[in-house]
């Protein structure tokens, strides 16, 4: 085993940080209060080489592998959540497309990502099916050498600045996730309208949006696999992304465990610094533990996939961990703050808000137990 990052892993993790620090950090407030979505940081990012990192080299991506992805997603979401959010939505859309795409698709789908800006959403939740895939209302029926889609999909990230689209409907809802499918929706077709952004409670940064398809036409070129297997791609999809969810956990809680040993070391109680008081040595000693567990996780879950392994297990350990672990540590950074911390004046009830949607997006901590429990007793 080798716990040590390498020299090239410490200066990605350097550039990351700087970024997160430099970049991120002086306008996340603002962006939070705002609810905008911050294309200047996202513009940023695109020149460093932190956008679109799952695409391989040969594509024109970053071509980083899982660890690395790992790696610089903690200090993007050190940095602000949201953003990080943002910044990985387009390797969630992307990855149905390099696991499953022809070489054909991968040179006309991801080439023009390495060309200039642009942004990419995975379309799969439904207001009916987002736990329950299986229960996928959005059609999808044949006509030529076209499909034609019709439903909506609800909390699609960068949904309403997209210019490609992921999207999973089902050829016959009665074959249940067996008839699930993948189409790469181009540009803004004729049928395809976009909501409002949604009011979230935290990472409000992100561009969150519902879509509705009436009649979109998708050539057949466009359908990622085979006809059914979309639900497996998804899946697939899903196993890829869960690291990298999990480390924005890792990022949020290191970034209440920081802030709290700052502000502990300062705020004074009965004579001396609230540091030296037993039960908040404890706490922080809590929460520098288990965001170091939750990281050593993430971390053996991304491993496996870049030795080419399943990860299933592991990455639902990793997700479900990290998102419950990320939920405490920031709700007793807000309890160290004591009054202060409920104020929006100060950064830790931002991070309570940020780190409670990581527990429901991309499987709820619930889900990712039921998946866990599956593993075991296969």
């Amino acid at each position: 085993m080798e716990f040590e990052l390498t020299e090239d892993q410490r200066a990605l993790q350097q550039a990351a940080r700087k970024y997160a620090r430099e970049v991120v950090r002086p306008k996340a407030a603002h962006y939070d209060e705002t609810a905008t979505f911050p294309r200047d940081l996202l513009a940023t990012a695109f020149e460093l080489g932190l956008l679109n990192m799952a695409i391989p080299a040969e594509y024109g991506g970053v071509g980083l592998s899982h660890l690395d992805q790992t790696i610089v997603a903690e200090e993007l979401s050190w940095g602000c959540a949201g953003v990080a959010t943002s910044i990985i939505a387009n390797d969630l859309a992307n990855l149905p497309i390099i696991l499953a795409g022809t070489e054909e698709q991968k040179k006309r789908l991801l080439g023009h990502f390495a060309e200039r800006l642009k942004f990419s959403s995975f379309c799969l939740t439904e207001p009916e099916a987002g736990s329950d895939v299986a229960n996928m209302q959005t059609t999808a029926r044949r006509e030529g050498d076209e499909y034609v889609i019709n439903g909506s999909k609800c909390f699609i990230t960068n949904g309403g600045h997209a210019e490609q689209y992921t999207v999973f409907a089902t050829l016959d809802k009665a074959k249940k996730h067996k008839g699930i499918t993948c189409f790469v929706v181009e540009g803004r077709p004729k049928g395809l309208s976009v909501s409002k952004h949604e009011n979230k409670m935290g990472q409000r940064a992100s561009d969150t949006v519902s879509l509705t398809f009436e009649d979109v036409r998708v050539p057949v070129a466009n359908r990622i696999g085979e006809e059914g297997q979309g639900f497996s791609i998804a899946m697939a999809t899903l196993d890829n992304s869960r690291p990298l969810t999990a480390m924005f956990s890792v990022g949020i809680a290191r970034a209440a465990l920081e802030h709290s040993m700052e502000y502990a070391s300062q705020r004074k109680t009965f004579g001396k610094p609230i540091i030296e008081h037993q039960a908040i040595q404890f706490m922080i000693a809590d929460m520098a533990m288990n965001t170091h567990a939750a990281r050593m996780l993430t971390y053996e879950s991304a491993w496996l996939l870049d030795q080419g392994k399943r990860n299933t297990l592991q990455s639902s350990y990793a997700k479900c961990f990290a998102a419950d672990m990320a939920m405490k540590v920031a709700t007793d950074a807000v309890q160290v703050y004591g009054g202060y911390g409920y104020i929006k004046e100060y950064p830790v009830e931002k991070l309570m808000r940020d780190a409670k949607l990581i527990q429901v997006y991309e499987g709820t901590s619930q889900v990712q137990r039921l998946v866990i429990a599956k593993e075991l007793f296969k």
